[in-house]
């Protein structure tokens, strides 16, 4: 039994769809597929009931899916422990964090980090914010930057670096949206906005409109802050995004914040990980690098 095939079983467990969990695990949804069958030939039991529309997890696999998973944690448990050597500790360690994160944030925190134990190598990923939750729960990284949900689960840890506020942009140049925001009596009803898919630029955007009593104009929903800015300096709309998307942003010239009209609730950015992972040598050297300048 590979472990490869455990964690794309466990991955696949959270999707419930072989494209996604195969283009996520860099694999083919046919060999994702042969992974899934030779699991349950090892075991004897159908692991996952599935057709052309859908996949469910049978009772079987729910309980394969609690072995997958503490198989997969001890053997990260052994590896880590074998890692260590007295002080020196060496090793992969996954991080996750957004693009701009790693203008703003990371770079002191691995520079820090490599002065201090040079053996560590860091897997840097990079996505939307929105993401890193997701990809800490289902294993795929070990640690992230990221913004504090509105709802913590109790298996994560999480420790403040900074609070990042958000504001209201559009187009910083003539067009169509600018002209309609130059208006006395700016009609927001009838403005394009650029809304984020998910995640808490998500919410604090809803509610922005529900303090306005409108219906939001969407022209488009992406993932990434960083697309909201560059839709709305190509003139498509307005958006929410976090200051330091704006101000990291190479398009930074052809987007103004505008006057929200209402106070916009800025956002804790902190470092994360799962509880029971805080302990391991490698997460916990990464974390004491990162809360190091808020203790």
């Amino acid at each position: 039994m590979e472990l490869k095939s455990l964690r794309c079983f466990i991955h696949l467990t959270e999707t419930l769809h072989f494209a996604r969990t195969a283009e996520a695990m860099h694999t083919s949804a046919p060999t994702l597929s042969r992974m899934i069958k030779k699991l349950e030939d090892e075991t004897g039991c159908v692991l996952l009931e599935r057709d052309n529309r859908s996949v469910v997890l049978t009772e079987a696999g729910i309980q394969f899916l609690a072995f997958a998973r503490q198989t997969l944690d001890a053997w990260h448990g052994f590896k880590q422990q074998t890692q260590t050597s007295g002080k020196e500790l060496k090793g992969q360690l996954k991080v996750f964090c957004s693009v701009t994160a790693c203008y703003s944030h990371i770079p002191p925190i691995l520079t820090r980090l490599s002065q201090a134990y040079p053996k560590i190598e860091i897997l840097l990923e990079t996505g939307a914010a929105s993401l890193a939750m997701r990809k800490i729960e289902e294993g795929s990284v070990d640690i992230a930057l990221s913004a504090r949900p509105e709802h913590l689960a109790n298996n994560m840890a999480f420790h403040t670096i900074d609070n990042i506020p958000f504001s209201l942009i559009g187009p910083n140049f003539d067009c169509d949206t600018s002209n309609k925001i130059k208006q006395t009596d700016t009609d927001w009803q009838s403005i394009p906005f650029i809304m984020a898919d998910a995640g808490l630029t998500r919410s604090r955007s809803d509610k922005w409109f529900r303090s306005h009593h409108l219906k939001p104009n969407i022209y488009a929903t992406v993932t990434g802050h960083e697309a909201i800015v560059s839709m709305v300096a190509l003139g498509c709309g307005i958006g929410l995004a976090p200051d330091i998307v704006i101000e990291n942003s190479p398009v930074r010239e052809k987007v103004k914040k505008l006057e929200a009209g209402t106070d916009i609730e800025p956002f804790e950015l902190g470092v994360c990980c799962l509880q029971k992972h805080l302990v391991e040598p490698l997460v916990n050297a990464f974390w004491q690098e990162a809360v190091i300048e808020n203790t």
